[in-house]
């Protein structure tokens, strides 16, 4: 199945501070994805992130799959008893990673774009880390990613246009910038699209989803 197959039927759930969050039932996969925030900043996540939290316990105890990118992948880690905490340095822009088994997470490179790292928690199986910290694992039917397999240049356009001046400033931090990151897009996305099928590929016949 490949990832605009995946897509469809699709339901995005943009949560406010106050929202609830949808029941589960009549979802078949849950994919809490990335965000400007940090799990540990209470001011900020305080009066949501428990709820997303107990929402992940919650799909992990009925069996619902869950796919966990970037924050979602932190989210996913602190929901089953792992720790998210800040990284030595940013981790932003195009990399490789070092995977443990190349058919079902590919080395890449892969966008990052994280302040943070997460701990692997107890009996998840560790599938690829970069110098950061853990890249993927996966835990009965989670799979966390901390890269994004999802970027296009678009995507990277609006996140920069969120806060243009302090994402400049850590593409600089992180030793690079806005032209590099917008080409290694461009160039890496045939390529990205073969990889993210290939994830795809073996993780959801893995938790029955095809």
């Amino acid at each position: 199945m490949t990832s605009q197959e995946l897509a469809m039927g699709r339901s995005v759930h943009d949560a406010t501070f106050t929202d609830d969050f949808p029941p589960l039932d009549g979802f078949d996969l849950v994919v809490p994805l990335g965000a400007v925030y940090t799990l540990y900043d209470d001011e900020q996540v305080g009066t949501w992130i428990d709820r997303e939290l107990d929402l992940l316990r919650d799909a992990d105890a009925a069996g619902l799959p869950v796919l966990g990118v970037c924050f979602g992948a932190q989210a996913l880690s602190a929901a089953h008893g792992g720790k998210v905490y800040r990284a030595g340095a940013p981790e932003v822009g195009y990399s490789t990673i070092e995977t443990f088994d190349a058919a079902r997470i590919p080395q890449g490179p892969w966008m990052q774009w994280h302040y943070d790292v997460c701990t692997v928690p107890d009996g998840a199986e560790l599938l690829a880390v970069s110098d950061a910290g853990p890249q993927a694992f996966t835990l009965r039917r989670n799979l966390a990613l901390q890269f994004h397999p999802e970027v296009t240049v678009a995507m990277i356009d609006n996140w920069l246009d969120l806060d243009r001046e302090d994402a400049e400033a850590s593409l600089q931090e992180a030793g690079t910038d806005v032209g590099t990151v917008r080409t290694d897009a461009a160039d890496n996305a045939e390529r990205q699209r073969a990889d993210i099928d290939a994830i795809l590929d073996w993780w959801l016949p893995s938790v029955e989803l095809t």
